[in-house]
């Protein structure tokens, strides 16, 4: 007799769970070298906004991975 066990997180909706770890990886380090890029070109005042907003989508990257894998 073989009954499946539900696998915590396969109840809720939305994408199938998984998260590739290289590609966060590699997500996360393109917006930090483009952080490191702001800073260096221009007025430092005016680059401290955009550079807020980069470090918030890596951010928003690395709270999707973990809500992926939170999921599993």
């Amino acid at each position: 007799m073989s009954t499946s066990i539900p696998r915590p997180g396969e109840h809720l909706p939305g994408a199938a769970p998984g998260a590739d770890p290289d590609a966060v990886h590699v997500e996360v380090d393109r917006l930090l070298a483009r952080v490191q890029e702001e800073g260096a070109v221009g007025d430092p005042a005016a680059a401290i906004g955009r550079q807020a907003e980069l470090l918030e989508q890596a951010h928003d990257v690395l709270v999707q991975a973990l809500s992926t894998v939170d999921k599993i």
